[in-house]
C-alpha cells in the first residue's frame, strides 16, 4: 500500500536534466577561482559536517537524490536513480533503482579498471556511517531507523570489528542496480539526508586502499575529482572524465534573475567548467581585494564592504557599471555561541549553572554585533530553526533576549558576588573567568570586542584564546572548548538538521557542548518520526523552549548573504542547501 510519504515524494519530483544522456563537455581552459574563509576538515563526508568540506564533497560524491538547481523552495529530484523511490509498507520501505553506466572517477584503488556504481556501494556507505570504529559525526541520522543495522553496531561494539559482509535486512540489494531500504518506522525526513554528502556513494576498495588517509583521497562518481590538496592552503578539482554529463534545462521560478540564467545556459552540455581552484583566505580584506582585482570569480561580500558597495540592498551604480552582479539572500542558518556542559565553570544542570549561562546569554548585545561586526547584514535570530526551513514558526520568539539588567539580577540571586574590582566570583568564592574561543579573523576580533563590552556590564571576566578554525573545530568535536561561536547552515530543508546539534547521542559529534537532556531527546525522537504540520510544530517549539530553559547557547543571528559575481560567470544562483554547484556554471574564456 502506498503511504503518505509516496505523495510527498511525488510532489518533489520534476524532470531533471541529470537524467538525460550526454557526454561530459568540461573545457580544461574554463577555470573557476574561488576562496573559502576557513579551512576544510577533509573530505571523508562521514567524519565531518564542516560547510567547507561539504562544499567540495558535494561536487565529488553523489547521493541517490539531489536538488533541482533553480527550484525554490528546495526540491528533491532523482540523481543516480532512474526515478524517485517506490514507497510501500506505510512508508517503511523505499526501493531505489540505479541508472546503469555510472562510473567512479579513475583511481589507483581500482587497479586500472573502470568501476561502475552499484547498489551495494550505497549499502556499504550507510554501514560505514554507523560503524562505531569510524566515530562518524553523523551516525545518528541512521541510528534506530534501518532494520537490522543497530544489531550490527551492537556486535561491533562488543568485538571491536564491524562486519561489512553480514547481510542487513534493512539494506537489501536483490540485484546490482536495486537498493531496498526497510525502516523500523516511517521517517519522512530521511530522504533529505540521502542528498547530503554523507549519503554519497563510496567504493569499499577505495576506503581499504587508503585507510585513514581516505580523508584526503575522496573518490566519487560526481562531476569533479580532487587533483591537488594542500591542507589549509588550496584545493584544486578537475572534471571527472568518467562523469556522464547532462544537458542544462532547468525551469526556474520566473524571476528576472532566473530568466537571465536560463537565457545564458539552456541547452548547454554540462559541466562546462574543467577546473575549480579554491584558495583558503581567512582574512576578509584579502578576499575582497582578490575579488576586486578579478582573481576570484564570485565571492560572498564581506559585511564591512557592504557599506561601500551597497545602497539599500542594491549595488551602487559605479559597481554595476563594472558588470558585477549581486545575489542577495538570507541564509537558512543560524549563529550561536555554545556552552560546554562538561566544563567546570559554565557546564552542569544545577540552577546556579543555568543562571550563569542565562546571564551570559542575556548580556550579549546582538544589535551591537549586527551594526559593528556585520554592518547591518544580519537579523537577530528569533528561534533556532531559521525561516524557509520546516519547523520554523514565524510567531516564535526566543525568551533569552538582550537584558543586562536581568542578567545582573540573576547573578546576584545565585551567589555570583562582585568583588571590590567590580568583577564577580563563583558562588564558592573561586575566580570566575570565561574562555571564549575564536579564529584569527577581523570579524572574530570584532565579535570578541562585543563580548568583552557585554560581559563588562555584568561583571564577568573573560579571555579570548585564538586558534585556526580547523583546530577549534577539532577541539569542539571533543567537547574541550568552554565557549565557541559557530555558524550552522542547513544541510536539509528541515529543522531536525538544527535540533540534532543538541541531541544527546551526538555528544562528541555534532553536539559540541555535550548537552544531554532526556526531555529534549524524547522530543527530538518524536519529531523525527512525524510528518510536517501543526502537531510536529508544537514538538519543535517544545524543543526550542527546552534549549532556552537549560540555556545551551547564546542564540544570535540569521545572516544576510551578498554574493558578488564577476560578469564572465554564467548560471550562478546560490542554492539554499546544495553546496558544490560548480557543475551548473559556465565561464566565458575571454575574461
Amino acid at each position: 500500500m502506498k503511504s503518505s510519504l509516496s505523495a510527498v515524494l511525488t510532489a518533489l519530483v520534476c524532470s531533471l536534466p541529470l537524467s538525460l544522456p550526454a557526454m561530459a563537455a568540461a573545457d580544461p581552459n574554463k577555470v573557476l577561482h574561488l576562496s573559502f574563509e576557513a579551512a576544510d576538515d577533509g573530505f571523508d563526508a562521514m567524519r565531518t559536517n564542516s560547510a567547507y568540506s561539504n562544499w567540495v564533497s558535494d561536487a565529488i560524491f553523489e547521493g541517490l537524490v539531489t536538488y533541482d538547481y533553480l527550484a525554490r523552495p528546495a526540491r528533491l529530484v532523482p540523481n543516480t536513480i532512474v526515478a524517485m523511490p517506490d514507497i510501500s509498507d506505510d512508508g517503511k520501505t523505499m526501493t531505489f533503482r540505479l541508472k546503469k553506466g555510472i562510473y567512479f572517477s579513475p583511481d589507483p584503488a581500482f587497479k586500472g579498471q573502470r568501476r561502475e556504481l552499484l547498489a551495494s556501494d550505497y549499502a556499504y556507505t550507510f554501514k560505514r556511517l554507523v560503524d562505531p570504529n569510524n566515530r562518524s559525526t553523523q551516525a545518528s541520522i541512521l541510528e534506530g531507523k534501518i532494520i537490522g543495522l543497530d544489531e550490527l553496531v551492537t556486535a561491533a561494539k562488543k568485538n571491536g570489528k564491524f562486519d561489512y559482509d553480514k547481510p542487513v535486512a534493512g539494506l537489501e540489494t536483490p540485484d546490482p542496480y536495486t537498493l531496498i531500504i526497510r525502516l523500523k518506522a516511517q521517517d519522512l525526513g530521511l530522504i533529505y539526508y540521502l542528498a547530503k554528502p554523507m549519503g554519497g556513494a563510496v567504493a569499499r576498495e577505495v576506503v581499504e586502499h587508503y585507510g585513514e588517509a581516505v580523508n584526503q583521497h575522496p573518490v566519487g562518481t560526481g562531476a569533479y575529482m580532487l587533483k591537488q590538496y594542500v591542507p589549509r592552503s588550496k584545493i584544486i578539482l578537475e572534471a571527472n572524465p568518467e562523469y556522464r554529463g547532462f544537458v542544462w534545462d532547468f525551469q526556474g521560478t520566473g524571476s528576472d534573475w532566473d530568466k537571465q540564467i536560463i537565457k545564458d545556459m539552456k541547452g548547454k552540455q554540462m559541466p562546462q567548467v574543467g577546473r575549480v581552484e579554491i584558495a583558503i583566505i581567512e582574512e576578509e580584506q584579502s578576499r575582497w581585494l582578490a575579488f576586486d582585482s578579478g582573481q576570484l570569480d564570485f565571492e560572498m561580500l564581506v559585511p564591512a564592504a557592504s557599506v561601500k558597495l551597497l545602497d539599500q540592498g542594491k549595488l551602487k551604480p559605479e559597481y554595476e557599471a563594472k558588470g558585477l552582479r549581486l545575489y542577495r539572500t538570507v541564509d537558512p542558518g543560524i549563529t550561536r555561541t555554545f556552552f560546554n556542559f562538561q566544563d567546570p565553570t559554565v557546564g552542569g544542570y544545577t540552577k546556579e549553572k543555568i543562571a550563569l549561562r542565562r546571564a551570559i546569554a542575556l548580556s550579549f548585545n546582538h544589535q551591537e554585533e549586527i551594526d559593528q561586526v556585520w554592518f547591518g547584514q544580519a537579523i537577530k535570530a528569533k528561534s533556532m530553526v531559521p525561516p524557509d526551513v520546516a519547523g520554523h514558526d514565524s510567531t516564535y520568539r526566543n525568551s533569552n533576549a538582550y537584558d543586562p539588567n536581568l542578567a545582573n539580577k540573576l547573578l546576584d540571586k545565585f551567589g555570583y558576588k562582585r568583588g571590590a574590582d567590580g568583577f564577580r566570583s563563583m558562588p564558592d568564592g573561586s575566580p570566575l573567568k570565561l574562555r571564549i574561543h575564536s579564529a584569527p579573523k577581523t570579524k572574530d576580533y570584532a565579535r570578541m570586542e562585543v563580548w568583552k563590552r557585554s560581559l563588562d556590564k555584568i561583571g564577568i571576566r573573560a579571555e579570548f584564546p585564538v586558534a585556526g578554525f580547523a583546530d577549534n573545530l577539532k577541539s569542539a568535536y571533543q567537547c574541550k572548548l568552554m565557549m565557541f561561536g559557530m555558524g550552522y547552515i542547513a544541510d536539509i530543508p528541515d529543522g531536525m538538521d538544527f535540533m540534532e546539534l543538541y541531541y544527546g547521542k551526538n555528544a562528541y559529534r555534532g553536539n559540541h557542548g555535550c548537552y544531554k537532556s532526556a526531555a529534549f531527546d524524547a522530543a527530538y525522537e518524536k519529531a523525527r518520526m512525524m510528518p510536517n504540520g501543526p502537531e510536529r510544530q508544537k514538538v519543535f517549539n517544545t524543543m526550542e523552549r527546552l534549549l532556552e530553559a537549560d540555556t545551551v547557547h547564546s542564540l544570535e543571528l540569521w545572516r544576510v548573504r551578498n554574493w558578488l559575481i564577476q560578469p564572465w560567470v554564467k548560471g550562478y544562483k546560490t542554492h539554499p542547501i546544495m553546496r558544490g554547484d560548480w557543475r551548473f556554471l559556465d565561464v566565458e574564456k575571454s575574461k
